[in-house]
């Protein structure tokens, strides 16, 4: 029986995809549910599994086409014969219990390869038998070799924002690199911004010193009990919440020539990730406690260094809390997440001299930007909104831990 594969259903915000490398070639045999390719949508990557067993008898879309919800971009056929080579590998297999585990140790694990990964184990003269795969069914991926080989990324890569680029010899060398699907949604994206709306950014400074105490006297306790560091992100997550329950018009946003109020509050959370800064989603922060959150915030990280964000975690959102301190930065001003009409920028907490009842003393300073949409928030708003935000860090946080 000849089988079609075919797109999976993206989301409505999603147009097409882009088809980055098969994991098998025309003629080979393939197990139900084993990976043939992954998709790059301008949101996240899937990996796309065989839906039968059965031979890959033709790949009608190659690896970079271009394509769009449910297209047909192979089939499998359940009763064809394998190529001659899979066909001699399924034979040897058979032989002995032995020669079972040869063989697979021998034609298994490059086909588990992901393409970058076996050119890059290929230049590092790396036996692929001695690198541990930890993609999907044991995949080897790229950085796989790179832990093997022990290769040093470059600085801003640890930040995971950039990909590396191999520079090319010379005296003036240079690499042109296409840029990926997300990165260019970004780049739209943020252009997208700056030229629909009336972005103005507002600041304040907030003393941290009451969150700081109030997190080292519970951090162990709350990791012990729950499994997961209390950091500082649920807390700006709740002051966010309490400042847009007071101003809802910074909740707001602007359809046509519609405001559009949000009764509910999903908050957007900045995260760095191999393939650049993706915004997944806390749904109803309001309704979530600071181990709700912590636990979101902390699956949304790993699931974004393994590249495994869904389109929904990454869809909607009525306001963005951006940290750019995690990296050092001092002081920014964030551009606004379309179609939302604010978004609040974290940055580094320093030690510094602040006037308090008229003497000079030392003080966890961070300052806080909040950048907003002139066209349906005023300057009122933004800046009671923000005070709002830092009043309840300063003196409205304890109750969280405290009872």
């Amino acid at each position: 029986m000849l089988v079609e594969v075919k797109v999976p259903v993206l989301s409505e915000s999603v147009a097409e995809a882009t088809l980055l490398s098969w994991h098998k070639k025309q003629g080979e045999h393939v197990e139900r549910n084993e990976s043939l390719i992954d998709i790059e949508t301008d949101k996240v990557v899937l990996e796309l599994p065989s839906p039968v067993t059965g031979v890959l008898t033709t790949i009608i879309k190659g690896d970079g086409a271009t394509v769009v919800s449910s297209e047909i971009i192979a089939t499998i056929d359940t009763e064809a014969t394998a190529t001659t080579t899979t066909t001699t590998t399924a034979t040897m297999t058979a032989i002995t219990a032995q020669s079972v585990t040869e063989s697979a140790a021998a034609t298994a694990v490059p086909s588990a390869m992901m393409p970058a990964a076996r050119k890059m184990a290929a230049e590092e003269n790396l036996r692929v038998e001695e690198i541990r795969g930890t993609g999907r069914g044991g995949r080897i991926t790229k950085e796989d070799v790179v832990t093997q080989a022990g290769i040093q990324p470059p600085p801003l890569a640890t930040a995971a924002l950039v990909a590396a680029v191999a520079m090319p010899s010379g005296n003036r060398p240079e690499q042109r690199v296409a840029m990926s699907r997300l990165r260019v949604r970004i780049a739209e994206r943020l252009v997208q911004s700056q030229s629909t709306a009336a972005i103005l950014t507002t600041f304040n400074e907030v003393n941290m010193q009451a969150i700081i105490d109030l997190r080292t006297r519970h951090k162990e306790r709350f990791e012990k009990e729950h499994g997961v560091k209390l950091g500082f992100t649920s807390f700006f997550v709740k002051a966010v919440v309490a400042a847009l329950k007071k101003f809802p018009i910074v909740n707001a946003s602007v359809d046509g020539n519609d405001i559009v109020y949000h009764g509910y509050y999903d908050i957007g959370i900045a995260v760095g990730s191999p393939r650049g800064l993706v915004v997944p989603i806390i749904r109803d922060a309001d309704r979530l406690s600071l181990v709700e959150i912590e636990k979101q915030i902390a699956g949304f990280s790993k699931r974004a260094q393994d590249g495994k964000l869904t389109i929904e975690e990454l869809t909607g959102g009525t306001f963005s809390i951006t940290n750019g301190g995690v990296f050092g930065s001092m002081l920014s001003t964030p551009i606004i997440n379309p179609p939302q009409s604010a978004i609040l920028g974290i940055h580094a907490t320093k030690d510094r001299p602040v006037a308090e009842n008229g003497q000079v003393v030392i003080r966890p300073i961070n300052y806080l930007a909040l950048s907003y949409d002139h066209r349906i928030i005023d300057g009122r708003e933004a800046v009671l909104s923000l005070v709002a935000i830092k009043e309840a860090l300063e003196n409205e946080m304890g109750s969280l831990l405290e009872a």
